[in-house]
Protein backbone atom coordinates (compact mmCIF):
# COMPACT_ATOMS: atom_id res chain seq x y z
CA UNK A 1 0.00 0.00 0.00
CA UNK A 2 1.39 3.62 -0.75
CA UNK A 3 1.05 6.55 1.16
CA UNK A 4 -1.19 7.84 -1.35
CA UNK A 5 -3.70 5.20 -0.95
CA UNK A 6 -2.62 5.58 2.71
CA UNK A 7 -3.29 9.50 2.64
CA UNK A 8 -6.86 8.30 0.49
CA UNK A 9 -7.98 5.86 3.30
CA UNK A 10 -7.38 8.28 5.78
CA UNK A 11 -9.34 10.92 3.69
CA UNK A 12 -12.31 8.59 3.65
CA UNK A 13 -12.60 7.87 7.59
CA UNK A 14 -12.11 11.63 8.70
CA UNK A 15 -15.24 11.99 10.04
CA UNK A 16 -13.95 9.05 12.11
CA UNK A 17 -10.85 10.67 13.18
CA UNK A 18 -11.61 14.15 14.13
CA UNK A 19 -10.51 15.41 17.21
CA UNK A 20 -8.33 12.01 17.67
CA UNK A 21 -4.24 12.93 17.12
CA UNK A 22 -3.64 9.33 19.06
CA UNK A 23 -5.71 7.33 16.86
CA UNK A 24 -4.70 4.97 13.99
CA UNK A 25 -5.08 7.23 10.88
CA UNK A 26 -6.78 4.57 8.65
CA UNK A 27 -10.42 4.04 9.78
CA UNK A 28 -12.70 2.91 7.09
CA UNK A 29 -17.05 2.65 7.19
CA UNK A 30 -18.83 4.83 9.86
CA UNK A 31 -18.41 5.71 13.79
CA UNK A 32 -21.21 3.69 15.44
CA UNK A 33 -22.11 4.05 18.95
CA UNK A 34 -21.50 0.66 20.96
CA UNK A 35 -21.89 -0.75 24.29
CA UNK A 36 -22.37 -4.45 25.89
CA UNK A 37 -26.14 -4.48 25.38
CA UNK A 38 -25.31 -3.97 21.36
CA UNK A 39 -23.04 -6.87 21.36
CA UNK A 40 -25.66 -8.73 22.58
CA UNK A 41 -28.56 -7.73 20.34
CA UNK A 42 -26.38 -8.13 17.25
CA UNK A 43 -25.37 -11.76 18.50
CA UNK A 44 -28.82 -12.16 18.79
CA UNK A 45 -29.49 -10.43 15.40
CA UNK A 46 -26.72 -13.40 14.00
CA UNK A 47 -28.17 -16.25 15.24
CA UNK A 48 -31.47 -15.43 13.52
CA UNK A 49 -29.87 -15.72 10.12
CA UNK A 50 -27.77 -18.77 8.27
CA UNK A 51 -24.26 -18.49 8.82
CA UNK A 52 -22.12 -16.36 6.57
CA UNK A 53 -18.59 -16.49 7.43
CA UNK A 54 -15.92 -13.45 6.44
CA UNK A 55 -14.76 -12.86 3.22
CA UNK A 56 -11.17 -14.46 2.27
CA UNK A 57 -8.60 -12.38 1.26
CA UNK A 58 -7.27 -12.63 -2.01
CA UNK A 59 -5.31 -15.76 -3.21
CA UNK A 60 -2.37 -14.73 -3.39
CA UNK A 61 -1.88 -13.96 0.35
CA UNK A 62 -3.89 -17.23 1.47
CA UNK A 63 -1.05 -18.82 -0.79
CA UNK A 64 2.34 -17.44 1.08
CA UNK A 65 4.77 -19.76 2.01
CA UNK A 66 5.47 -20.19 5.60
CA UNK A 67 8.60 -18.52 4.82
CA UNK A 68 6.91 -15.34 2.87
CA UNK A 69 4.56 -15.02 5.71
CA UNK A 70 7.13 -14.63 8.45
CA UNK A 71 9.06 -11.83 6.32
CA UNK A 72 6.45 -9.73 6.91
CA UNK A 73 6.42 -8.42 10.15
CA UNK A 74 4.24 -5.30 12.60
CA UNK A 75 6.74 -2.69 13.42
CA UNK A 76 6.10 -1.66 16.76
CA UNK A 77 6.88 1.91 16.44
CA UNK A 78 4.02 2.62 14.96
CA UNK A 79 1.26 0.44 17.46
CA UNK A 80 -1.81 1.91 17.51
CA UNK A 81 -1.53 4.46 21.36
CA UNK A 82 2.46 4.14 20.61
CA UNK A 83 2.25 8.36 20.60
CA UNK A 84 -0.26 8.74 23.90
CA UNK A 85 0.04 8.64 27.49
CA UNK A 86 -2.12 5.30 27.47
CA UNK A 87 -1.34 2.42 29.38
CA UNK A 88 -1.37 -0.32 26.68
CA UNK A 89 -0.06 -0.40 22.84
CA UNK A 90 -1.71 -2.85 20.57
CA UNK A 91 0.04 -4.51 17.55
CA UNK A 92 -1.82 -5.95 14.26
CA UNK A 93 -0.94 -9.38 12.47
CA UNK A 94 -1.56 -9.85 8.69
CA UNK A 95 -3.63 -12.24 7.24
CA UNK A 96 -2.58 -15.09 4.47
CA UNK A 97 -1.67 -18.63 5.07
CA UNK A 98 -2.91 -19.99 7.74
CA UNK A 99 -5.45 -17.06 8.44
CA UNK A 100 -7.31 -17.25 5.01
CA UNK A 101 -10.26 -14.57 6.68
CA UNK A 102 -9.02 -11.71 8.40
CA UNK A 103 -11.07 -10.28 11.18
CA UNK A 104 -12.86 -7.12 12.13
CA UNK A 105 -10.99 -4.49 14.67
CA UNK A 106 -12.66 -1.96 16.46
CA UNK A 107 -11.85 0.80 18.62
CA UNK A 108 -13.78 2.16 21.05
CA UNK A 109 -13.89 5.27 22.80
CA UNK A 110 -16.55 7.54 24.37
CA UNK A 111 -19.03 4.70 23.78
CA UNK A 112 -18.02 4.80 19.65
CA UNK A 113 -16.46 2.23 17.66
CA UNK A 114 -14.39 2.98 14.54
CA UNK A 115 -13.47 0.48 12.41
CA UNK A 116 -10.11 0.11 11.31
CA UNK A 117 -8.70 -0.43 7.59
CA UNK A 118 -6.24 -2.60 6.79
CA UNK A 119 -2.59 -0.35 6.16
CA UNK A 120 0.51 -2.07 5.00
CA UNK A 121 2.34 0.27 5.54
CA UNK A 122 2.47 -0.57 9.38
CA UNK A 123 4.83 -3.84 8.73
CA UNK A 124 8.36 -4.34 7.92
CA UNK A 125 9.22 -7.13 5.45
CA UNK A 126 12.62 -8.64 4.05
CA UNK A 127 13.36 -8.97 0.25
CA UNK A 128 11.43 -12.44 0.63
CA UNK A 129 8.17 -11.12 0.91
CA UNK A 130 6.32 -10.58 -2.68
CA UNK A 131 5.92 -7.44 -4.31
CA UNK A 132 2.51 -5.61 -5.23
CA UNK A 133 0.17 -8.41 -3.19
CA UNK A 134 -3.55 -7.14 -3.73
CA UNK A 135 -4.99 -5.08 -1.27
CA UNK A 136 -8.87 -4.86 -1.47
CA UNK A 137 -12.07 -4.45 0.61
CA UNK A 138 -11.48 -8.67 1.55
CA UNK A 139 -8.04 -7.71 3.56
CA UNK A 140 -7.71 -7.05 7.47
CA UNK A 141 -5.63 -7.85 10.12
CA UNK A 142 -5.76 -11.59 11.40
CA UNK A 143 -5.22 -10.63 14.67
CA UNK A 144 -3.65 -8.67 17.21
CA UNK A 145 -1.77 -8.26 20.86
CA UNK A 146 -1.71 -6.26 23.31
CA UNK A 147 1.37 -4.93 25.37
CA UNK A 148 1.67 -3.14 28.58
CA UNK A 149 4.56 -1.48 30.57
CA UNK A 150 5.06 -5.14 32.63
CA UNK A 151 8.31 -4.48 34.27
CA UNK A 152 10.66 -1.18 33.05
CA UNK A 153 8.09 2.56 32.87
CA UNK A 154 8.37 3.22 28.86
CA UNK A 155 9.05 -0.58 27.85
CA UNK A 156 5.66 -1.91 26.51
CA UNK A 157 6.33 -5.94 26.43
CA UNK A 158 3.51 -8.04 24.84
CA UNK A 159 1.51 -10.29 26.93
CA UNK A 160 -1.96 -11.08 25.43
CA UNK A 161 -2.86 -12.39 21.64
CA UNK A 162 -5.54 -12.82 20.07
CA UNK A 163 -5.68 -15.07 16.70
CA UNK A 164 -7.27 -17.90 14.68
CA UNK A 165 -10.61 -19.12 15.13
CA UNK A 166 -11.54 -18.36 18.68
CA UNK A 167 -7.93 -18.60 20.39
CA UNK A 168 -6.14 -16.47 22.49
CA UNK A 169 -3.02 -17.00 24.50
CA UNK A 170 -2.16 -14.61 27.68
CA UNK A 171 1.74 -14.65 30.15
CA UNK A 172 1.88 -13.76 33.34
CA UNK A 173 4.33 -11.40 33.86
CA UNK A 174 8.17 -12.48 32.94
CA UNK A 175 6.73 -15.87 31.31
CA UNK A 176 6.79 -17.05 28.20
CA UNK A 177 4.26 -18.22 26.02
CA UNK A 178 2.49 -21.63 26.49
CA UNK A 179 -0.63 -22.92 26.74
CA UNK A 180 -3.85 -21.21 24.91
CA UNK A 181 -7.34 -20.84 25.54
CA UNK A 182 -10.88 -20.61 23.40
CA UNK A 183 -13.96 -18.65 23.09
CA UNK A 184 -15.63 -21.85 22.76
CA UNK A 185 -15.65 -25.79 21.83
CA UNK A 186 -17.91 -27.88 20.09
CA UNK A 187 -17.45 -31.58 19.71
CA UNK A 188 -14.18 -31.68 20.71
CA UNK A 189 -13.27 -35.28 20.14
CA UNK A 190 -16.71 -36.32 18.51
CA UNK A 191 -16.44 -38.69 15.74
CA UNK A 192 -18.38 -36.63 13.40
CA UNK A 193 -15.42 -33.87 13.75
CA UNK A 194 -14.84 -30.84 15.63
CA UNK A 195 -16.76 -26.90 14.99
CA UNK A 196 -14.04 -24.43 15.80
CA UNK A 197 -16.17 -20.92 16.07
CA UNK A 198 -14.67 -17.56 15.78
CA UNK A 199 -14.13 -14.38 16.65
CA UNK A 200 -14.85 -12.48 14.02
CA UNK A 201 -15.30 -8.65 15.17
CA UNK A 202 -13.40 -6.90 17.83
CA UNK A 203 -13.57 -4.07 20.07
CA UNK A 204 -10.86 -2.80 21.90
CA UNK A 205 -11.55 0.00 24.29
CA UNK A 206 -9.23 2.53 24.17
CA UNK A 207 -8.24 2.67 27.92
CA UNK A 208 -7.49 6.25 29.68
CA UNK A 209 -3.96 6.85 31.28
CA UNK A 210 -3.09 5.61 34.64
CA UNK A 211 -5.78 2.63 34.21
CA UNK A 212 -4.23 -1.08 35.07
CA UNK A 213 -7.01 -2.93 33.17
CA UNK A 214 -8.48 -2.24 29.53
CA UNK A 215 -11.66 -4.40 28.26
CA UNK A 216 -11.51 -6.49 24.95
CA UNK A 217 -15.29 -7.46 22.97
CA UNK A 218 -15.77 -10.10 20.68
CA UNK A 219 -18.22 -11.17 18.13
CA UNK A 220 -18.28 -15.02 18.29
CA UNK A 221 -19.85 -16.89 14.74
CA UNK A 222 -20.07 -20.53 13.51
CA UNK A 223 -22.45 -22.50 11.67
CA UNK A 224 -24.26 -23.62 15.04
CA UNK A 225 -23.77 -20.69 17.36
CA UNK A 226 -23.42 -17.30 17.87
CA UNK A 227 -21.63 -15.33 21.13
CA UNK A 228 -21.10 -12.13 22.39
CA UNK A 229 -17.54 -11.82 24.38
CA UNK A 230 -16.38 -9.29 26.91
CA UNK A 231 -12.83 -9.78 28.37
CA UNK A 232 -11.70 -7.24 31.25
CA UNK A 233 -8.08 -7.80 31.35
CA UNK A 234 -5.59 -6.78 33.68
CA UNK A 235 -1.63 -7.58 33.07
CA UNK A 236 0.65 -8.74 35.79
CA UNK A 237 1.39 -12.09 37.79
CA UNK A 238 -0.77 -13.53 37.41
CA UNK A 239 -2.56 -11.95 34.39
CA UNK A 240 -6.34 -12.14 34.69
CA UNK A 241 -9.56 -11.98 32.49
CA UNK A 242 -13.05 -11.69 33.47
CA UNK A 243 -15.18 -13.03 30.91
CA UNK A 244 -18.45 -12.82 30.51
CA UNK A 245 -20.13 -14.79 27.70
CA UNK A 246 -23.72 -15.01 26.27
CA UNK A 247 -24.27 -17.77 24.02
CA UNK A 248 -26.88 -17.57 21.00
CA UNK A 249 -27.45 -21.64 19.39
CA UNK A 250 -28.66 -21.56 15.81
CA UNK A 251 -28.64 -25.47 16.39
CA UNK A 252 -29.10 -27.61 19.09
CA UNK A 253 -25.67 -27.63 20.91
CA UNK A 254 -25.54 -31.32 22.74
CA UNK A 255 -21.43 -31.19 23.07
CA UNK A 256 -20.40 -27.60 24.22
CA UNK A 257 -16.97 -26.86 25.75
CA UNK A 258 -17.37 -23.43 28.09
CA UNK A 259 -14.01 -22.36 29.06
CA UNK A 260 -11.94 -24.44 27.22
CA UNK A 261 -7.89 -24.76 27.26
CA UNK A 262 -5.90 -25.68 24.53
CA UNK A 263 -2.13 -27.28 25.35
CA UNK A 264 0.68 -29.63 24.89
CA UNK A 265 1.66 -32.31 26.47
CA UNK A 266 4.70 -34.72 25.38
CA UNK A 267 6.54 -36.69 27.60
CA UNK A 268 7.33 -36.73 31.34
CA UNK A 269 8.28 -39.32 33.76
CA UNK A 270 5.35 -41.25 33.28
CA UNK A 271 6.31 -42.35 29.84
CA UNK A 272 10.08 -40.97 29.45
CA UNK A 273 10.65 -44.67 28.15
CA UNK A 274 8.29 -43.97 24.64
CA UNK A 275 11.08 -40.92 23.36
CA UNK A 276 14.43 -40.92 22.64
CA UNK A 277 15.13 -37.63 23.49
CA UNK A 278 17.81 -36.11 25.50
CA UNK A 279 15.26 -33.97 27.86
CA UNK A 280 14.08 -35.39 30.89
CA UNK A 281 10.68 -33.38 29.93
CA UNK A 282 8.67 -31.56 26.96
CA UNK A 283 5.42 -30.58 28.15
CA UNK A 284 3.62 -26.92 28.08
CA UNK A 285 1.21 -28.20 31.04
CA UNK A 286 1.55 -30.98 32.87
CA UNK A 287 -2.00 -31.62 34.72
CA UNK A 288 -5.10 -31.15 35.69
CA UNK A 289 -6.36 -29.31 38.69
CA UNK A 290 -10.15 -29.44 39.73
CA UNK A 291 -11.68 -27.75 42.68
CA UNK A 292 -15.06 -29.76 42.94
CA UNK A 293 -18.13 -28.37 44.36
CA UNK A 294 -17.59 -31.07 47.26
CA UNK A 295 -14.56 -29.13 47.96
CA UNK A 296 -12.07 -31.64 46.78
CA UNK A 297 -8.92 -30.80 45.19
CA UNK A 298 -8.24 -33.63 42.40
CA UNK A 299 -5.07 -33.62 40.47
CA UNK A 300 -4.63 -35.45 37.40
CA UNK A 301 -0.86 -35.95 35.73
CA UNK A 302 -1.42 -35.43 31.83
CA UNK A 303 -0.72 -38.40 29.26
CA UNK A 304 -0.07 -39.17 25.73
CA UNK A 305 -1.77 -42.02 25.23
CA UNK A 306 -1.53 -44.36 22.09
CA UNK A 307 -5.64 -43.14 21.44
CA UNK A 308 -7.99 -40.99 21.59
CA UNK A 309 -8.73 -40.55 25.27
CA UNK A 310 -11.31 -38.93 27.13
CA UNK A 311 -12.02 -37.84 31.16
CA UNK A 312 -15.11 -36.77 32.51
CA UNK A 313 -14.70 -35.40 35.97
CA UNK A 314 -18.98 -35.54 36.70
CA UNK A 315 -19.43 -32.41 38.82
CA UNK A 316 -22.35 -30.01 40.14
CA UNK A 317 -21.21 -26.59 40.61
CA UNK A 318 -17.37 -27.01 39.81
CA UNK A 319 -15.47 -24.08 41.91
CA UNK A 320 -12.73 -24.32 39.66
CA UNK A 321 -10.05 -26.23 37.08
CA UNK A 322 -7.39 -25.66 35.04
CA UNK A 323 -4.37 -26.92 33.33
CA UNK A 324 -0.98 -26.22 35.52
CA UNK A 325 2.61 -26.35 35.06
CA UNK A 326 4.09 -27.24 38.30
CA UNK A 327 7.65 -27.99 37.36
CA UNK A 328 9.06 -24.68 37.26
CA UNK A 329 12.94 -25.27 37.54
CA UNK A 330 15.13 -25.41 34.25
CA UNK A 331 16.55 -28.57 34.80
CA UNK A 332 13.01 -30.50 35.32
CA UNK A 333 13.25 -30.18 31.15
CA UNK A 334 17.05 -29.24 30.89
CA UNK A 335 16.07 -27.19 27.81
CA UNK A 336 17.68 -24.32 26.95
CA UNK A 337 15.55 -23.03 24.57
CA UNK A 338 12.40 -23.74 24.92
CA UNK A 339 11.96 -22.30 28.44
CA UNK A 340 9.33 -25.00 29.30
CA UNK A 341 9.46 -24.42 33.05
CA UNK A 342 8.68 -20.70 32.95
CA UNK A 343 5.03 -21.80 30.80
CA UNK A 344 2.33 -20.02 32.62
CA UNK A 345 -0.74 -22.19 34.44
CA UNK A 346 -4.21 -21.10 33.62
CA UNK A 347 -7.17 -21.26 36.24
CA UNK A 348 -10.67 -20.96 35.47
CA UNK A 349 -12.76 -19.85 38.41
CA UNK A 350 -16.89 -19.60 37.99
CA UNK A 351 -18.50 -16.48 38.65
CA UNK A 352 -21.81 -18.46 39.41
CA UNK A 353 -23.33 -21.39 39.66
CA UNK A 354 -22.95 -23.29 36.56
CA UNK A 355 -24.87 -26.17 37.94
CA UNK A 356 -24.24 -30.21 36.70
CA UNK A 357 -21.73 -31.39 34.06
CA UNK A 358 -18.01 -32.39 33.78
CA UNK A 359 -14.32 -30.88 34.09
CA UNK A 360 -13.75 -32.78 30.32
CA UNK A 361 -10.43 -33.78 29.77
CA UNK A 362 -9.05 -34.94 26.13
CA UNK A 363 -5.89 -36.54 25.61
CA UNK A 364 -4.69 -36.84 21.57
CA UNK A 365 -1.86 -39.13 20.63
CA UNK A 366 0.98 -36.41 19.98
CA UNK A 367 4.58 -37.31 18.62
CA UNK A 368 5.90 -33.65 18.02
CA UNK A 369 6.03 -30.59 20.39
CA UNK A 370 4.45 -28.32 17.90
CA UNK A 371 0.81 -29.93 18.39
CA UNK A 372 -1.23 -29.19 20.65
CA UNK A 373 -3.01 -32.39 22.07
CA UNK A 374 -4.47 -31.61 24.87
CA UNK A 375 -8.35 -29.90 25.42
CA UNK A 376 -9.84 -29.56 28.70
CA UNK A 377 -13.24 -27.69 29.20
CA UNK A 378 -16.96 -27.38 31.44
CA UNK A 379 -19.53 -29.50 29.77
CA UNK A 380 -22.71 -28.77 30.84
CA UNK A 381 -25.06 -32.01 31.48
CA UNK A 382 -27.52 -30.46 29.50
CA UNK A 383 -27.22 -29.31 25.86
CA UNK A 384 -28.13 -26.20 24.64
CA UNK A 385 -31.80 -25.53 22.96
CA UNK A 386 -31.58 -23.72 19.30
CA UNK A 387 -32.82 -19.98 20.00
CA UNK A 388 -31.95 -20.27 23.63
CA UNK A 389 -29.57 -17.55 25.52
CA UNK A 390 -27.19 -19.02 27.54
CA UNK A 391 -24.86 -16.56 29.82
CA UNK A 392 -21.83 -17.98 31.34
CA UNK A 393 -19.38 -15.88 33.54
CA UNK A 394 -16.02 -17.06 34.99
CA UNK A 395 -12.52 -15.49 35.69
CA UNK A 396 -9.67 -16.42 34.16
CA UNK A 397 -5.94 -16.49 35.69
CA UNK A 398 -2.80 -17.04 33.86
CA UNK A 399 0.63 -17.26 36.12
CA UNK A 400 1.23 -19.75 39.04
CA UNK A 401 -0.62 -21.70 40.84
CA UNK A 402 -4.09 -20.10 41.86
CA UNK A 403 -4.33 -19.62 46.02
CA UNK A 404 -4.60 -22.94 47.41
CA UNK A 405 -8.60 -22.91 47.94
CA UNK A 406 -7.82 -26.19 50.48
CA UNK A 407 -5.25 -26.70 53.16
CA UNK A 408 -3.82 -29.72 51.52
CA UNK A 409 -0.91 -31.05 49.96
CA UNK A 410 -0.20 -30.84 46.24
CA UNK A 411 1.63 -33.73 44.03
CA UNK A 412 4.55 -32.34 42.95
CA UNK A 413 5.57 -35.40 40.89
CA UNK A 414 4.21 -38.76 39.33
CA UNK A 415 6.89 -41.32 38.18
CA UNK A 416 5.62 -44.57 36.19
CA UNK A 417 7.77 -47.34 35.13
CA UNK A 418 9.63 -51.09 35.60
CA UNK A 419 12.24 -51.35 38.80
CA UNK A 420 15.11 -53.36 38.66
CA UNK A 421 13.69 -56.14 37.58
CA UNK A 422 12.38 -55.80 33.94
CA UNK A 423 10.72 -58.84 33.52
CA UNK A 424 7.45 -58.36 36.47
CA UNK A 425 4.13 -58.14 35.11
CA UNK A 426 3.61 -54.96 37.10
CA UNK A 427 4.43 -51.28 37.11
CA UNK A 428 6.17 -49.21 39.94
CA UNK A 429 4.10 -46.27 40.66
CA UNK A 430 5.16 -42.97 42.74
CA UNK A 431 3.60 -40.35 43.67
CA UNK A 432 5.68 -37.70 45.55
CA UNK A 433 3.61 -34.96 47.68
CA UNK A 434 4.71 -31.52 48.68
CA UNK A 435 5.42 -31.23 52.77
CA UNK A 436 2.81 -30.98 55.19
CA UNK A 437 2.70 -30.00 58.62
CA UNK A 438 -0.07 -32.86 59.74
CA UNK A 439 2.54 -35.31 57.90
CA UNK A 440 3.97 -35.41 61.51
CA UNK A 441 7.32 -37.26 62.68
CA UNK A 442 8.61 -39.99 60.32
CA UNK A 443 7.60 -42.22 63.02
CA UNK A 444 4.09 -40.93 62.95
CA UNK A 445 3.86 -41.83 59.15
CA UNK A 446 2.26 -45.31 60.04
CA UNK A 447 -1.11 -42.80 61.62
CA UNK A 448 -1.43 -41.83 57.41
CA UNK A 449 -4.22 -43.88 55.83
CA UNK A 450 -2.79 -44.66 52.64
CA UNK A 451 -6.06 -44.85 50.14
CA UNK A 452 -4.73 -47.03 46.68
CA UNK A 453 -7.55 -48.31 44.24
CA UNK A 454 -7.56 -49.14 40.62
CA UNK A 455 -10.55 -50.52 38.72
CA UNK A 456 -8.81 -52.98 36.97
CA UNK A 457 -5.71 -55.37 37.79
CA UNK A 458 -4.69 -54.67 41.39
CA UNK A 459 -2.31 -52.62 43.52
CA UNK A 460 -0.38 -53.42 46.85
CA UNK A 461 -0.20 -51.49 49.86
CA UNK A 462 2.53 -49.26 49.17
CA UNK A 463 4.77 -47.28 51.18
CA UNK A 464 5.19 -44.24 52.31
CA UNK A 465 8.52 -42.35 53.31
CA UNK A 466 9.71 -39.24 53.44
CA UNK A 467 11.47 -37.98 50.40
CA UNK A 468 14.77 -36.62 51.06
CA UNK A 469 15.08 -34.79 47.77
CA UNK A 470 11.56 -32.96 48.17
CA UNK A 471 11.26 -32.98 52.02
CA UNK A 472 7.47 -34.51 51.51
CA UNK A 473 6.19 -37.58 51.24
CA UNK A 474 6.48 -40.09 48.33
CA UNK A 475 3.72 -43.18 47.99
CA UNK A 476 5.20 -45.92 46.09
CA UNK A 477 3.00 -49.09 45.29
CA UNK A 478 2.75 -51.84 42.67
CA UNK A 479 0.14 -52.04 39.74
CA UNK A 480 -0.69 -55.03 38.33
CA UNK A 481 -2.73 -54.48 34.93
CA UNK A 482 -3.22 -57.91 34.21
CA UNK A 483 -5.21 -58.50 30.97
CA UNK A 484 -6.73 -55.09 31.07
CA UNK A 485 -5.47 -51.95 28.57
CA UNK A 486 -6.80 -49.60 30.52
CA UNK A 487 -7.15 -48.73 34.44
CA UNK A 488 -8.62 -45.66 36.65
CA UNK A 489 -5.82 -45.54 39.22
CA UNK A 490 -6.89 -43.21 42.70
CA UNK A 491 -4.54 -42.14 45.73
CA UNK A 492 -4.91 -40.02 49.11
CA UNK A 493 -3.61 -39.74 52.21
CA UNK A 494 -5.74 -39.27 54.73
CA UNK A 495 -5.25 -38.86 59.04
CA UNK A 496 -8.20 -38.85 61.71
CA UNK A 497 -11.01 -38.53 58.71
CA UNK A 498 -9.53 -35.34 57.18
CA UNK A 499 -7.80 -35.82 54.07
CA UNK A 500 -4.03 -34.17 53.67
CA UNK A 501 -3.31 -34.10 50.22
CA UNK A 502 -4.71 -33.68 46.93
CA UNK A 503 -6.51 -36.38 45.47
CA UNK A 504 -4.54 -38.15 42.79
CA UNK A 505 -6.04 -39.76 39.62
CA UNK A 506 -4.58 -41.37 36.94
CA UNK A 507 -5.83 -42.84 33.57
CA UNK A 508 -3.42 -46.02 32.79
CA UNK A 509 -3.10 -47.13 29.39
CA UNK A 510 -1.33 -50.05 28.43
Amino acid sequence: MSLSRRAFLTMLGAAAMAGQADALPVFKGKPQPFSRAWLKDKAREMASVPYAPMKEVPQAWRDLSYDQYKSLWFNTKKALWSDTKRPFQMDFFHPGLYFPRAVEINVVEGGIAKTLGFDLTLFDKTDRFPMDLPVDDTMGYSGFRLRAELKTPGIFEEFLVFQGASYFRAIGTGQNYGLSARGLALNTGDSAGEEFPEFTHFYVEAADPGERMTKVHALLNSPSVTGAYTFEITPGLPAQMKVEATLFPREDLPHVGIAPLTSMFLFDQTNRAKFDDFRSAVHDSEGLMVWNGAGELLWRPLANPRELEISSFVDDGPRGFGLMQRARDVEDFADLEAFYHNRPSLWIKPSEDWGKGAVTLVEIPSDKEIYDNIVAYWRPREPMAAGSEQSFSYVMEWGGEPPRPRDVAQVLNTRIGKGYDKKVPYQIVTVDFEDHPDFGTDKELDDITRFISSNRGTVSDGVLQRNPGTGGLRLAFKFDPGEATGAELRVQLVKDGTSLTEVWLYRWTA
